[in-house]
């Protein structure tokens, strides 16, 4: 810099032998740390790319040690330049200045810092070609087609991004109102041209830092005490009661403007429950606080979207019609950045007794209270509280994007609205194949379809509406479309999330087919298979660990956790192949002697490394009196039940067997264990 003392200003660098040591020491003692726009992986791995474009090979010897190694930039005579994206200023006064090309402060009152989500970058993306990115709401609608997914910070934010940018989507087209109407977005390359002069329309409401009308926030929002919290309040990978990942030892200090934004969106979405500081205004508050109202709305969804091969497609598989009828689109529905700013408490109980009002008011629903504290280079605290609370009670019709279980208990407790469904949270412990038949289809109640009762499940309506576009053939049946699963398990009265889910699985539509069940009966028929052959490979264990004298339920347990987890990767090969066979019972019967191969190795090999005493027994009661039991006993027992589970295993010589090996398993004689 021209401005250093002592002789080091304005020294000159060549760029073909080493530089002398006043002046490589005086580069070296100009070194800094990269500010938090870098931070993020997508920009720093650019970054690091150009950076390295610059490095000066007559440098990297020995003889300089003060720069061999290290990344230059390189400024202009004006001390500015370009770096990921960024331009970059380096001032005397101000130090190194960072600013986004193109980005437009919307500046409403002068003088106010502003970060614009319509212009600025805030969501992170990763590209058809696996390159990463962050780009603003104008640029992730104008790029959706060459965008391979958004990328969250945890999986549930992604979740609540995309209904986020599901509800601009909707309220842009206005619609779709009908499956023409969808036909044209889906088949037209413009298919989002209405986003961007829509966001130019409501572009103030989108203004992070706006004084009067903050995105998600209510301005001025305080408490009674004036206490601003720690950003732990919001970011959901450091619950209050301790950190969640080790990422963020031991806390959060500060957020940039764009991660900032995402966690704000989440807090609406997943925020946990338990008592919250009470907001000045809010008549809800009592003695200081306001006590439990419940977790952010998706925080009760067992969350399921549909993914395509690209965003564009994702948020169109996504985007239901309103002809189905399979989701109610009232004239009042609108999202939040279209109703007037909420105030510190909940909107009029009126109001809200018949809210809300489609899709588009969901998943932009404000059940909570923000306000974020900030200077101008990023966010220091939050004050979070409660917003408007949501009875998940039977918004099957409203909320299409999980799975509804019938409530029994709740059926008495509320009468008047019975049959009564809640939406079907996601076992962690599950993989997603292992729940397929409640995606597939509505599940019947007591008595079958026929006993006129209500049905005990009802499946997604996004999965629904998707099944009426491979109906109405508007996607081919062998479309492989992505069911990505996403939910929050909550702890400790709902004050903690304890664990996350994400799990994807890709099938092709026509297991969806109203029409032809043949194939959505075939793949939840091969899961009643694999969960057979688990079961007997479980009894196993527990049969050997019964022989060994130790506890079978433990051991039990174990092996079928192991069992699920080596059919996981093949059943999902298997179902993706499902669609391009024109016999699904044949395909059914394949996928049972995958099975026996599979569970009948993890059966050997189980056998095989018992001890001399389970192949000695023991005296045992099975509840028809004393018998001895050993690894023999085990074994033939395992061979009933796997037979049994899988029958169809032998219509043909077993893979891997030969008829030898099929011919023992017939007879009952076991290869491993000694005489009886």
């Amino acid at each position: 810099m021209p401005w250093l003392d002592r002789g080091r200003g304005g020294l000159a660098l060549p760029t073909d032998a080493v530089p002398p040591y006043p002046a490589a020491k005086a580069l070296a003692e100009s070194s800094m740390r990269l500010p938090f726009h870098f931070s993020k992986p997508w920009v720093l791995d650019r970054a690091i790319d150009e950076l390295e474009e610059l490095m000066v090979a007559a440098w990297q010897t020995k003889e300089s040690p003060w720069l061999a190694g290290e990344l230059i930039l390189e400024l202009d005579e004006d001390c500015q330049t370009h770096l990921a994206g960024y331009e970059i200023e380096y001032s005397r006064a101000e130090g190194l200045k960072v600013t986004r090309p193109g980005a437009r402060d919307v500046r409403l009152v002068e003088h106010v810092p502003s970060f614009d989500l319509v212009s600025r970058p805030w969501l992170p993306v990763q590209r058809t070609n696996g390159t990463t990115a962050e780009l603003s709401l104008r640029e992730v609608f104008a790029e959706a087609g060459s965008l391979r997914r958004l990328v969250g910070d945890v999986p549930t934010q992604e979740f609540a991004l995309v209904r986020l940018l599901l509800a601009i989507l909707h309220d842009a087209v206005d619609g779709p109102e009908e499956v023409e109407d969808w036909v044209e977005l889906w088949t037209r390359d413009d298919s989002f041209s209405a986003v961007g002069p829509y966001l130019e329309r409501h572009r103030g409401r989108f203004d992070l830092l706006h004084p009067e009308k903050p995105f998600f926030q209510v301005a001025g929002l305080r408490t009674s005490s004036g206490e601003v919290s720690s950003l732990n309040r919001i970011v959901a990978d450091v619950p209050n009661s301790g950190p969640f990942f080790s990422m963020r030892m031991p806390g959060v200090d500060r957020l940039g403007f764009s991660e900032a934004a995402r966690w704000l969106v989440h807090a609406h979405a997943f925020d946990t429950s338990g008592i919250k500081s009470g907001m000045e205004g809010d008549v809800r508050v009592k003695g200081g606080k306001v006590y439990p109202q419940g977790v952010g709305w998706a925080g009760n969804l067992g969350g399921v979207m549909v993914e395509g091969a690209t965003l564009r497609e994702t948020l169109l598989l996504n985007l239901v019609a309103a002809e189905t009828a399979e989701v109610e689109f009232k004239d009042e529905d609108a999202p939040a950045w279209r109703r007037e700013p909420s105030g510190p408490g909940a909107d009029d109980p009126v109001s809200l007794a018949s809210r809300p009002h489609g899709p588009r008011d969901f998943y932009t629903w404000q059940t909570r209270r923000l306000r974020l504290h900030h200077d101008d280079t990023g966010v220091y605290g939050v004050v979070l509280g409660y917003g408007d609370a949501l009875a998940p009670r039977n918004r099957q019709k409203v909320e299409p994007m999980t799975g509804w279980r019938h409530s029994e208990a709740q059926d008495k407790k509320y009468r008047s609205e019975a049959p009564v469904y809640l939406p079907r949270e996601h076992d962690p412990s599950r993989g997603v194949w292992r729940g397929l038949e409640a995606l597939l289809q509505d599940l019947p109640g007591k008595g079958g379809t026929r006993s006129g009762g209500p049905a005990a499940s009802l499946r997604p309506r996004v999965l629904n509406w998707l099944a009426w576009l491979e109906y109405e053939d508007v996607l081919p049946r062998g479309y492989l479309a992505r069911v990505h699963v996403v939910g929050a398990r909550y702890g400790t009265q709902q004050s903690v999330i304890d664990e996350l889910v994400d799990d994807v699985m890709a099938m092709p539509v026509v297991l969806l087919h109203a029409g032809d069940q043949r194939y959505g009966r075939a793949a939840v028929s091969a899961v009643k298979d694999a969960d057979g052959a688990v079961r007997a490979f479980g009894d196993l264990a527990g049969d050997v660990a019964r022989a060994l004298g130790s506890d079978p339920e433990k051991h039990r347990g174990a092996a079928r956790d192991r069992g699920y987890g080596e059919l996981d990767g093949p059943y999902r090969i298997w179902l993706r192949s499902l669609g391009g066979t024109t016999d699904p019972d044949r395909a059914r019967g394949e996928w049972q002697r995958e099975v026996h191969r599979i569970v009948w190795g993890l059966g050997r090999e189980l056998l095989d490394s018992t001890t001399s005493a389970a192949w000695e027994g023991r005296v045992v009661d099975l509840g028809k009196g004393p018998e001895w039991f050993d690894d023999t006993s085990a074994d033939r027992w395992f061979r009933i039940r796997l037979g049994k589970a899988l029958p169809r295993a032998f219509d043909r010589d077993v893979p891997g067997l030969g008829a030898a090996s099929a011919a023992e398993h017939d007879r009952g004689d076991t290869d491993g264990g000694t005489d009886a």
